[in-house]
């Protein structure tokens, strides 16, 4: 009877919460307005963050979060990958365009595509040579340079903006949204509708034994890790997330923790300077408490998040997720 009590007391405050979120969402949704200035705790590693914030303000067009974001974009912070295409290094290049627009970054008297202190200032001083090329064509200064990185000057310059080419759209919109995650918020954060469906999906698994690589599929038993209940918290409500939860963090802009709302990704890792590096992720409920699938041996339950290992969390958005590259 106690046990029967216990659990019936932990979904009703669930249940309590998932009309909270709404209450709060119906409250600030329409009066909270959102911005960001420097980069978001962790989300660039820290071997190239003081490169990533000091080219990232080389002109008025770009910031530290815009550029974080194309690198993440391009090569997942990875400075040894090759693309098909042969674009090379964290920067991904191709040969042609470095030997044109590659930079010594560091000083040391040459110009190396696998060198992040060559790549990274290379790309931010190529952003910023095309903010001069379109700095007279109507519309938002940064939409025009990163729509000439991808399409060139000439045609942004002969659209008058963005031209209308859906590649070069959507490159733009996924930047743009790609930023919002490597930004430090600089004020409170819109909550997200969608949260407390996900929640009441991850409460529903309460009790559930946890398996390694588990997506909660028939030939598994129903079972989860904790990325794979995070991702299927947010299938339930039409939000498609990484299957990794170093990934998913980069899926929407990043509450600090005194903002976190029910619904909100909560994540773990043993370095703290590096989103890469995180390891585990569970839901926010409230209350200081999440939802997660802990460990082997273990079941889906209430944990607490202020742990020493806290790393930060993750407000998931629909273009958020849509902006995450396939492979990183």
């Amino acid at each position: 009877m106690a046990v029967a009590a216990a659990v019936g007391g932990a979904l009703a405050f669930v249940m309590l919460l998932v009309v909270g979120v709404y209450i709060v969402a119906g409250n600030l949704v329409n009066s909270v307005t959102t911005g960001s200035r420097g980069l978001a705790k962790g989300a660039v590693p820290a071997a190239y963050k003081p490169l990533v914030q000091q080219w990232g303000n080389l002109c008025p067009a770009l910031s530290p979060a815009l550029l974080a974001a194309q690198l993440y974009q391009e090569s997942g912070w990875n400075p040894t990958v090759v693309s098909p295409a042969d674009a090379r290094g964290i920067a991904q290049f191709i040969p042609g365009t470095w030997a044109t627009h590659g930079i010594d970054g560091n000083g040391d008297g040459k110009r190396d595509i696998w060198d992040p202190a060559d790549a990274i200032p290379s790309a931010a001083s190529y952003d910023c040579e095309l903010a001069k090329y379109v700095k007279d064509v109507p519309g938002n200064v940064s939409d025009n340079m990163l729509a000439a990185y991808n399409a060139g000057a000439y045609r942004v310059i002969r659209s008058g903006g963005v031209p209308g080419i859906s590649e070069t759209q959507n490159y733009v919109k996924r930047i743009r949204s790609l930023e919002k995650s490597f930004a430090a918020p600089v004020r409170r954060l819109d909550p997200t509708r969608q949260a407390a469906a996900a929640i009441a999906f991850a409460q529903s698994k309460i009790g559930t034994p946890y398996l390694w690589g588990g997506n909660g599929t028939a030939d598994q038993g129903g079972r989860f890790d904790c990325s794979g209940l995070t991702k299927a918290a947010y299938d339930k409500v039409g939000i498609g997330l990484p299957r990794v939860a170093n990934d998913q963090y980069n899926a929407g802009a990043h509450p600090s923790r005194d903002q976190l709302l029910p619904g909100d990704l909560v994540f773990f890792s043993d370095d703290l300077t590096d989103s890469r590096a995180i390891r585990h992720v569970g839901i926010y409920v409230g209350g200081g408490y999440m939802i997660d699938a802990p460990r082997s041996g273990a079941v889906i339950r209430f944990d607490p998040v202020d742990t020493p290992d806290y790393f930060g969390a993750t407000r998931v958005t629909e273009d958020g997720a849509k902006a995450l590259p396939t492979a990183v």
